[in-house]
């Protein structure tokens, strides 16, 4: 294992640069994802530290070696891509051990990791089989198994995820977080899907435009995001926001209500601020926000409701089971302390320490 240092890192194709002067600290034995929208360079920023991109400016070290110049094969890595990329000839035991055969390793020493990894995910009996006679599920399987006999310093994982089923999906990244807790590899792993970043990371790394917008754990992300993208882009369903004007006393003026907001007690009188609320956090009330119903969506444990206020649609979640219906008038506010509140010029998150 090791930890992976990442220092101003920079990639350009030609004039076009795609990664803005990364730094980011992956801790020895830490489960990190990057996540984003598509096109944000988190699959390049992977692809960089596997050597599979080169760097146009800055530091990668994983360990105590700066790797920049060091081709994939003597980085001590092992990539699990999303399209599986199993040789369809070879059984899986034989795809299991091709990297070690390779490395011209004893056949014994071969089979006994070969053996250990299929165990560990539930591969034994299928070491005979061909990649055509596996589902899509038990062929990821092949392929992380392919990573973990290489007992790398560093596990890489590109959307590796993405051609499965929600059912199987779901399954997979439970397996994935269990296989890190037990190995105890240090893991970069690159999705889009901010659910699969919420429920496996130790750390996430949100970037859009080749830029960090913030890192930190799950809920520090869903309880203090940094800026309103983040806010945006973290949680599902989205944060709300809603125009507001900073009035006297802490005040904040929203669509004809008055909240109560503490970030906004040191703001002048007039200022404008975009607030932000979480679905769940919108309840009924007899003073809300008036909004017609637009669609619902009961899912089982929940109510989500999507309502109109004009033309700005609203998102909400009901724990309990209302029974609304479609341009039924209803009128939601949110619950105390319940309001994120974000400059309306930056987009940076206003907090009371900033006062």
């Amino acid at each position: 294992m090791a930890q992976v240092t990442i220092r101003d890192l920079k990639k350009s194709y030609g004039s076009t640069r795609v990664i803005h002067g990364v730094d980011l600290d992956i801790e020895d034995g830490q489960f990190v994802v990057l996540v984003g929208p598509s096109g944000c360079g988190k699959s390049t920023l992977l692809r960089m530290i596997a050597g599979l991109e080169g760097i146009s400016d800055g530091t990668i070290e994983i360990g105590d070696r700066v790797v920049n110049s060091l081709p994939p094969s003597e980085r001590d890595i092992a990539m699990v891509f999303q399209n599986y990329a199993l040789y369809p000839h070879k059984t899986v035991s034989a795809n299991m051990a091709f990297s070690l055969k390779m490395r011209r390793m004893p056949k014994e020493e071969i089979r006994e990791r070969v053996d250990r990894a299929a165990e560990i995910l539930g591969l034994t009996d299928y070491l005979d089989r061909y990649p055509r006679a596996l589902s899509g599920g038990q062929r990821q399987r092949v392929a992380m198994g392919r990573a973990i006999v290489r007992n790398p310093q560093v596990f890489l994982f590109d959307e590796p995820l993405s051609n499965l089923d929600a059912k199987l999906r779901v399954q997979m990244r439970t397996e994935i977080r269990e296989l890190h807790q037990r190995l105890g590899t240090t893991t970069v792993y690159v999705t889009h899907d901010q659910i699969e970043a919420m429920t496996m990371a130790d750390k996430i790394v949100v970037l859009q435009g080749g830029v960090i917008e913030q890192i930190g754990s799950p809920l520090e992300l869903y309880d203090t995001p940094a800026n309103q993208f983040v806010a945006g882009f973290i949680g599902s369903p989205s944060m709300n926001f809603f125009s507001g004007t900073v009035r006297a006393g802490g005040k904040v003026g929203v669509a004809g209500l008055e909240l109560t907001v503490a970030a906004a007690a040191g703001l002048a009188d007039g200022t404008a601020v975009i607030c932000g609320v979480r679905p769940e956090a919108l309840m009924l009330a007899e003073d809300g926000i008036e909004m017609a119903v637009a669609v619902v969506e009961p899912t089982g444990s929940e109510t989500h409701v999507i309502a109109r206020m004009g033309d700005q649609e609203v998102v909400s979640v009901f724990r309990d089971r209302e029974t609304f219906r479609p341009n039924e008038t209803i009128r939601l506010k949110p619950a105390d302390g319940a309001v994120h509140l974000f400059s309306a010029t930056s987009g940076q998150r206003i907090s009371e320490t900033a006062q």
